[in-house]
C-alpha cells in the first residue's frame, strides 16, 4: 500500500489529531499567512500517492472551475490540480516515505527559488527534528533575482553548470550562501545534503505551515 498524503488546509494555528497508520502517511497543511495560498501536492493530494512527492504554495490566484488556474508564483499549467509545476519560483517541501531501514527522508529545498516561508515538521512516532525556512526572503532578494511572487534561485536565472550543478558536481556560491545565511535548514543548492535532509520512521505524520 502506498502511502497516502490528506490535505488539510487550516487557516490560522488550528491544530487536529488523525490516526497513524504504518501503511500511511497524514500531511496537515496549515497557511498561517495574512494571504491566501493555494497549497498543492504533487502528486495530488487526498488521494493515493507514490512515495516520494512535494507540497508547495501557489499564491496570487485566479481560479474557476471552467478556466483552471492562473498565479502568479507556483502555477502548474493552468490545472486547478496540479501534476507538476511550470513556473518558478517555488518553496518546496520534499518528502520520499519508508525508504532506506523503513525511513522518511524530507527537506524543504530552495533549489527552485522561494515564494512563500514554511516549516516541515513530524508531528508524531516521537520525531522532533525538521526543517523550517521563516525568513522575509522576498524582501531582501537580489535584484538579479527578483520574480513575480518571489525570489529565484540563480540556476534559473543564469542556466549554468556553476549554479544547476548539471555535471553532478558543485559547490556553494555567493548566491546559495545568500539563501543558506536566511534558511540554514533548507537546500540552498543541489549538493547541500549534509545540513539539509532530515530523517524519521516511516508512518510519521507531519504538518506543513506557510509563514510559520
Amino acid at each position: 500500500m502506498s502511502p497516502f498524503i490528506k490535505l488539510i488546509i487550516f487557516p490560522n494555528l488550528l491544530l487536529a489529531l488523525f490516526s497513524i497508520s504504518i501503511d500511511a502517511a497524514t500531511f496537515v497543511i496549515v497557511n498561517n499567512c495574512s494571504y491566501t495560498v493555494r497549497a498543492v501536492a504533487s502528486p495530488g493530494g487526498g488521494q493515493q500517492l507514490d512515495p516520494g512527492g512535494r507540497v508547495w504554495a501557489r499564491t496570487g490566484c485566479s481560479l474557476s472551475i471552467s478556466n483552471g488556474a492562473s498565479c502568479q508564483s507556483g502555477n502548474c499549467g493552468g490545472l486547478l490540480q496540479c501534476q507538476g509545476y511550470d513556473s518558478l519560483p517555488n518553496t518546496l517541501a520534499e518528502y520520499s516515505l519508508n525508504q532506506y531501514s523503513n525511513l522518511d527522508f524530507f527537506d524543504i529545498s530552495l533549489i527552485d527559488g522561494f515564494n512563500v516561508p514554511m516549516s516541515f515538521l513530524p508531528i508524531s512516532n516521537g520525531c522532533t527534528q525538521g526543517p523550517t525556512c521563516a525568513a522575509d526572503v522576498n524582501s531582501q532578494c537580489p535584484i538579479v533575482l527578483k520574480a513575480p511572487g518571489g525570489c529565484n534561485n540563480p540556476c534559473t536565472v543564469f542556466k549554468t553548470d556553476e549554479y544547476c550543478c548539471n555535471s553532478g558536481s558543485c559547490n556553494p556560491t555567493d548566491y546559495s550562501r545568500y539563501f543558506k545565511g536566511l534558511c540554514p535548514d533548507a537546500y540552498s543548492y543541489p549538493k547541500d545534503d549534509v545540513t539539509s535532509t532530515y530523517t524519521c520512521p516511516g508512518g510519521t505524520n507531519y504538518k506543513v505551515v506557510f509563514c510559520p
